[in-house]
């Protein structure tokens, strides 16, 4: 991952277990303009299992921006983002919460296990849109951050 998003395209992992969500997320962000490569996944395991074999394969995850729903089947979306970050080759991987759930215990509980920011999906379809060009406009051109250790 480099120090800045904004040198190239970014890739995005989208781990989202609803299939409307995930279409309605993947248009939000094609309609900001962005070039982002997306890779989706239904669970927490795929999601990890993904990470995983990215970051043997290459000098680093591959990706530079996790969106991780919390209720996912099977592992939730605290199990995930706890693995990540107890994950010497995960660690410094930026994770958004991107849930339904506005209650304060997901919110803590999300900050606590070091998300790197909680997003609440919009009721309205069409206001995905916003949350993409929110996301891109900061993750991918004003965010510093740190290098992959190797």
């Amino acid at each position: 991952m480099p120090p800045s998003l904004s040198t190239g395209p970014g890739s995005l992992l989208l781990v989202e277990d609803n299939p409307g969500d995930v279409r309605l997320i993947e248009e939000a962000f094609k309609s900001a303009g962005f070039d982002t490569t997306f890779h989706a996944v239904p669970d927490g395991d795929a999601a990890l299992e993904f990470l995983r074999e990215r970051a043997a394969t290459t000098s680093g995850p591959g990706i530079d921006l996790v969106l991780l729903d919390l209720n996912l089947p099977g592992m939730d979306g605290f199990e995930v983002l706890e693995t990540i970050r107890d994950d010497p080759d995960l660690v410094s991987l930026p994770v958004l919460v991107l849930s339904s759930s506005a209650a304060t215990d997901d919110i803590v509980r999300s900050y606590e296990l070091a998300a790197n920011a909680y997003l609440t999906k919009p009721t309205d379809p069409s206001e995905f849109a916003d949350i993409g060009r929110a996301v891109e406009a900061f993750w991918f051109n004003e965010a510093m951050l740190p290098p992959v250790l190797s």
